[in-house]
């Protein structure tokens, strides 16, 4: 089994909906663009990822959305040392079709009051539902360990929930922990280096944003 050194994720850049809500009503979630700053960041965080992948291997796993295939673009990795395929269990969580910038304000607080990771948008999905679909990704990304070939570094390119969902899941972290934790800013890493102990650890935490709750469970 030929484990990667490296396992980055990155929250795509800056899109239109994160600069004006507003434009959801006009423009499906998953056909966003890129802003200016957007563009911008993706092109710094590049910058960062060609010095740190150097001359190896890159397996690379897009989310489908627009946003995360431009923020990809916008690296510049070497296309000889790529390999890239788009995977949709990555995407963002779905608020379900067209989308009332007044009512998506309203369903964010309801999110906030309840919990990201067990409430349910109306038309869409919950924390929990993304949470399913990220483990049966990883389920498909630990097979194609077992390639001897497998490049050294993996690259994901996904969304800031998505993102923790995945090393919630990896690392067998709690709901209250997961709840505790905010998403990285808009093209932020997180890495999970590969240690000589054989396990992995995250280069940087997420930051938190309160303590984590208790129910007094023990185990």
């Amino acid at each position: 089994m030929a484990r990667p050194r490296r396992i980055v994720l990155v929250r795509h850049g800056e899109s239109e909906g994160n600069a004006d809500d507003s434009v959801y009503e006009r423009v499906p979630d998953h056909a966003l663009p890129l802003t200016e700053t957007g563009s911008r960041q993706a092109g710094e965080t590049g910058a960062r990822l060609r010095e740190l992948f150097g001359d190896e291997g890159v397996s690379v796993y897009v989310s489908p959305y627009r946003r995360t295939h431009e923020t990809f673009r916008f690296f510049g990795l070497d296309p000889t040392r790529v390999r890239i395929r788009e995977e949709p269990r990555l995407r963002e969580q779905d608020w379900g079709n067209w989308q009332d910038r007044d009512d998506v304000r309203l369903q964010r607080a309801l999110r906030d009051a309840y919990g990201h990771f067990f409430y349910r948008f109306a038309q869409g999905e919950s924390g929990a539902d993304v949470y399913d679909r990220v483990g049966a990704f990883l389920e498909s990304l630990h097979r194609s360990f077992e390639d001897p070939d497998h490049p050294e570094n993996v690259l994901l390119i996904t969304h800031g929930l998505t993102m923790r969902l995945f090393c919630m899941r990896w690392f067998h972290w709690s709901v209250a922990e997961f709840e505790s934790l905010s998403n990285p800013g808009n093209a932020e890493t997180r890495t999970l280096v590969l240690g000589a102990n054989g396990r992995y650890t995250l280069d940087q935490p997420f930051r938190r944003w309160r303590a984590p709750e208790s129910y007094g469970f023990t185990g």
